[in-house]
Formats: C-alpha cells, sequence, structure tokens
C-alpha cells in the first residue's frame, strides 16, 4: 500500500508543481509589466527591477498553490480511471477514501506551505516591495524626473529636464515653485539632485532666478553661479509609512495600532487577518472536490466530463463566495464568523460526498448465500 500511495504522490507533486510554476510565471510576468515603464522611461537599474518584481513571488505562490493541487487531482486521478488503475485499485478492496491517501497527504502537505506563505512570506515580501516602490519612487534623479517632460513633483512644484546625463547629472534645467506667496521659476544649464538627511534637493549650476511682484508687476531676476532648491520634505522616513494590510503579520492585522490610519481602516485590517487563517483551508476543500468528482459520488449519474465541470463551477463559487465575503467582513465584522462557516463547509463538502459513496458501495456489495 505504500509503494501505490507512493506512486500517486509522485506523480500528484510533479503534476502540482508543474501547474503552480506555470500559473506563477503566468501572473508574475503579466504583473510585471506594470514595472517596465521604470527601465524603459525612468532609467530605473535592471537589478532593482529584478528586486521588485521577485518579491511579488511568494504572494501569487500562496494564491495558485491550492488551484494547482485541484489540478494536478483531477488530472493525475483521470489518467488513473483512463488507464483502468482505479479500477484495479477498487477490486483490490481499496476505498474511495483510501485511494485518496496520497491527496490527503499532500493537501495536508500544501496547507501547511500556503498557511507559512500566508502568515510570514507574504507579509515579509510586500512589505520589503513596498519599501522599496516608496524608495524609488522618491530617487528623483533616476525615476521621478523624466527628461522632456514637465514633471509635477508636488503641489505648486514643476521641473522640466530636457537630457539627463551620466551618474545623474540634469541638463537644460526649468524649475517653477509656486508653493509661495511669489512664484519663482528658475532656469539653469545644469542641474543634479543630491539626496541630505532633511530630503532631496534640486543643485542648479549656472543659470538665472526670476520672481515677479504680484503688485508691482516688476520682474526681478538674479543669476547665479549655484543654487540649492529644497524640495520641501517630499522624502519621509520609511517608519513613518502607513504599512498596508498585505504587509502586516498577524498580530497587527487583529490588533490595529491606535494611529490614526488604523482607526480608519480597523475593520478591513482585521478582516485581513481573519482571511490569512480561513484562506490556507480552501487547500484541503479544493483537493477534497477534485478527489470526489473523480472516484466519489455526489454527482449521480453524470459522466466524467460533467463531474469535472462540476467540480471546477464549485471550485469557482467558492473562491468568488471567499473574496465576496471578504469584502463584506471589511465593511461589517459581523460577518466574519461567516468566513470560517464557509471555510469548514468547503472541506466538509467534499468529505460527505466521499463518505456517502462509500456507504452507498457497501450497501450494493451482495451479501454471501448462508451455507
Amino acid at each position: 500500500m505504500r509503494t501505490i500511495d507512493g506512486y500517486i504522490f509522485r506523480q500528484l507533486a510533479a503534476v502540482g508543481a508543474f501547474v503552480a510554476a506555470a500559473l506563477v510565471t503566468a501572473v508574475w510576468l503579466s504583473q510585471s509589466l506594470r514595472f517596465i515603464d521604470y527601465i524603459v522611461n525612468r532609467g530605473l537599474p535592471v537589478t532593482e527591477f529584478l528586486r521588485l518584481v521577485i518579491y511579488l513571488l511568494p504572494g501569487f505562490l500562496g494564491l495558485v498553490l491550492p488551484i494547482a493541487l485541484f489540478v494536478a487531482v483531477l488530472f493525475v486521478y483521470s489518467k488513473l480511471r483512463s488507464e483502468s488503475e482505479l479500477v484495479v485499485l477498487a477490486n483490490a478492496g481499496l476505498s474511495p477514501a483510501r485511494q485518496g491517501r496520497a491527496v490527503a497527504a499532500l493537501a495536508l502537505l500544501t496547507t501547511a506551505a500556503v498557511y507559512a506563505i500566508s502568515l510570514y512570506g507574504l507579509p515579509a515580501s510586500y512589505h520589503a516591495f513596498k519599501n522599496l516602490q516608496f524608495e524609488i519612487r522618491n530617487d528623483y534623479s533616476t525615476v521621478m524626473l523624466q527628461a522632456g517632460r514637465f514633471n509635477r513633483v508636488t503641489d505648486g512644484l514643476t521641473v522640466y529636464v530636457r537630457a539627463r546625463g551620466p551618474e545623474g547629472k540634469l541638463r537644460g534645467v526649468l524649475v517653477h515653485d509656486a508653493r509661495a506667496d511669489a512664484a519663482v521659476t528658475m532656469m539653469a544649464r545644469q542641474g543634479a539632485v543630491v539626496h541630505t538627511q532633511r530630503g532631496p534637493r534640486v543643485v542648479l549650476l549656472d543659470g538665472n532666478r526670476q520672481v515677479r511682484d504680484s503688485q508691482t508687476g516688476r520682474l526681478s531676476m538674479l543669476y547665479f553661479d549655484r543654487y540649492t532648491l529644497d524640495l520641501g520634505g517630499l522624502r519621509r522616513a520609511l517608519g513613518e509609512r502607513w504599512r498596508q494590510p498585505r504587509e502586516r503579520y498577524l498580530p497587527n492585522l487583529l490588533n490595529p495600532g491606535p494611529g490614526p490610519d488604523d482607526r480608519r481602516f480597523r475593520e478591513e485590517l482585521i478582516a485581513e487577518g481573519h482571511r490569512r487563517l480561513t484562506f490556507p483551508l480552501y487547500t484541503l476543500a479544493y483537493a477534497g472536490i477534485g478527489l470526489a468528482a473523480v472516484v466519489g459520488g455526489g454527482f449521480g449519474t453524470a459522466t466524467r466530463t460533467q463531474r469535472i465541470t462540476g467540480a471546477a463551477v464549485t471550485v469557482a463559487v467558492l473562491q468568488a463566495l471567499q473574496m465576496v465575503l471578504t469584502d463584506l467582513a471589511a465593511r461589517n465584522l459581523v460577518l466574519v464568523p461567516a468566513l470560517y462557516a464557509l471555510a469548514v463547509l468547503a472541506v466538509a463538502l467534499p468529505l460527505a460526498m466521499i463518505l456517502a459513496r462509500m456507504r452507498l458501495r457497501r450497501a450494493r456489495r451482495p451479501t454471501e448465500a448462508p451455507a
């Protein structure tokens, strides 16, 4: 029996790994296209781009593993049935539950992996992703100041750069600063963005500063060899950035802090915490639904194709219900118990179908005639 379980387990693991890799790659590439602009138009180094998109992988992996296991169960057991291997196992006296022991073992391992990703991998990687994204967006010399465009850095401050040279040098710089009462326009042949402890500053070389008096209308001009423009504290410390729900660990989700943003999004944070606890259970549910569709009952006299289609529809409906309930619970915490009820129901449904199939099989077994 261990040989049979190992044989099925290896096939499930191989197909599941292949499907998971294919799904993660497809989703990862589609999401990575959003950041291609950072390289093409904003001069972001390729190494930083790779770091940015690699941090997204754990979140994608946690989402696709339950689906990959479901597809693997359908594929492997359909193949075993088409090659009459399941018929041999059934004639040898193995019940549907016994035939699915390899599925149960792999489902438990996958559920543990999804829990590890959900509770640790996702918040750790997404927090690193948001920190890196924050740093990139504040690196004005390489990302924000695009050549040939009027870059609106902040309210009242616009910077135009004709061209960019090596090592972050700027050529043909035009700055319009309307943050004060009197708007200031500055032009310089060259410039550069430097980063200080107080935030980024633009250093202008060989230019002029123009100010028009709002009362008299007179224009005053000042020529300079070097001028430093303060960007006004645009770069905040990373610790001051509000951490989104996906980059928080479970204790911080279930017990939000006293800050104003945490109080404002309290329901959303708590709902995300309970989603982290319930979502991995769908790995067991999807594996059970796939197993019940191939070796179990619950679909009457439907053909194999109809059973597989019904299993796929059931998984899609459960996925949609889980998403809807999570969204509703983020608005009203009274619905949080419904998240757990749906997860438990999803796990219990295929188990009940397989047990029903076993009882039906025993009832149909012919009784021995008396001696």
